[in-house]
């Protein structure tokens, strides 16, 4: 498959996953599992706070999120990070080792999840990771325009990324969507591979990569 971007650190390729997965060490991911995303009529976001989405994502539906989501073909890595995947738990290996994105970080309830789950193939005790994500009122990229409906702090990435991948790991993102775990990636200095259905979404991710990143590792 010829990429779509490629520089010294991330390739990107437009394509379905489902059809073609490459070879490398670690998958992290966002994937569609199944729930219809809509902000206009609830799902994964909700367009009843004035602001809080973009017009651009009212009534917008992930492809493949009307489907049930099958994970079988990114389980044969050695490291998988998977989020929503208390929707398509059935379908895991038991794991001891779920982290827990608390999204509220103390902020009262809402008509949205307080946390999102995210499983791990790792071994460990299971972990809560807490930044303020909701809508306009984020703890980081306050002032940046969200650029994808279902779009993931790159604190939270970053945090992954230095958590189950060490210096030697190329990441595969096979629902790259925006590209936020290719940016963290290449600010952790790994090599990233990420796939995208949708092109927009693939020049999105590509632009995002050719800018210098800064201030994500400490």
């Amino acid at each position: 498959m010829t990429p779509y971007y490629q520089d010294d650190a991330v390739t990107i390729y437009h394509g379905d996953c489902r059809e073609w997965m490459p070879e490398a060490d670690a998958v992290i991911s966002d994937p569609p599992y199944g729930i219809a995303y809509s902000p206009r009529g609830g799902g994964r976001g909700f367009a009843g706070v004035p602001g809080s989405i973009p017009k651009s994502f009212l009534g917008e539906t992930i492809v493949g999120d009307d489907q049930p989501f099958d994970p079988s073909h990114l389980l044969g890595y050695r490291v998988v990070v998977l989020f929503g995947a208390n929707h398509y738990a059935n379908l895991l290996p038991r794991s001891s080792e779920w982290i827990v994105w608390d999204k509220r970080d103390w902020m009262p309830s809402n008509d949205f999840a307080d946390c999102e789950l995210i499983w791990t193939n790792a071994t460990g005790p299971a972990r809560i990771f807490r930044h303020h994500w909701n809508g306009l009122m984020r703890a980081s990229e306050r002032a940046e325009k969200r650029l994808h409906p279902t779009q993931k702090p790159l604190v939270l990435m970053s945090w992954l990324i230095g958590r189950y991948t060490g210096s030697e790991h190329t990441i595969l993102d096979p629902y790259s969507g925006s590209g936020t775990t290719l940016v963290a990636a290449k600010a952790h200095g790994r090599k990233a591979i990420g796939i995208e259905i949708e092109e927009r979404y693939c020049e999105i991710a590509a632009n995002r990569c050719r800018q210098e990143v800064l201030g994500l590792v400490g």
